[in-house]
């Protein structure tokens, strides 16, 4: 049986290395609660919005333009029953770049439909790769949550989570 991670890609027309550095700025496209170091390898970051989702992690492989991984090295969820079942999960997003485009492949590996957050993260996972994401490569600009509001906000009403 094959194993189906959750995976999002985008196709842009800017280059590889425009993508690369897009990426890196998780604080210009997922949070601007980001604290710590998203670009750097061996660097370290934690992302949390409220008591609703708290998640450390690390990034462990870096290719310049080509490729990053990150590892969740803790998480809490406090709307279901495993609160850590992110840990040791992997974040990879590829880019390869061929006739003027950039193709930019996220994984979020071991985000399988039998996990229990699946619904809530994969319709996360969407907005944040396929808007916030996508606009920051290719406008400058992005949507992360900001310290208030946000996409957060909107999926803590939509999935009817406990907002504290």
């Amino acid at each position: 049986m094959q194993v189906k991670n959750y995976t999002s890609t985008l196709l842009v027309t800017q280059s590889a290395a425009v993508a690369f550095k897009a990426i890196t700025n998780f604080k210009a496209w997922w949070s601007e609660e980001i604290q710590g170091e998203t670009d750097q390898l061996g660097g370290e970051f934690f992302y949390h919005y409220k008591e609703v989702h708290l998640c450390k992690l690390k990034l462990i492989e870096l290719v310049p333009d080509k490729k990053l991984v990150y590892l969740v090295l803790d998480n809490q969820f406090s709307f279901i029953e495993d609160k850590t079942e992110w840990v040791n999960t992997r974040l990879i997003f590829d880019i390869t770049e061929e006739e003027g485009k950039t193709s930019i492949t996220f994984t979020h590996e071991g985000l399988v439909p039998e996990c229990e957050c699946y619904q809530v993260c994969n319709d996360a996972w969407t907005s944040y790769i396929q808007g916030s994401l996508q606009q920051l490569i290719t406008t400058g600009k992005g949507k992360p949550n900001a310290k208030e509001g946000g996409l957060n906000e909107e999926l803590v009403k939509k999935w009817g989570l406990p907002d504290k």
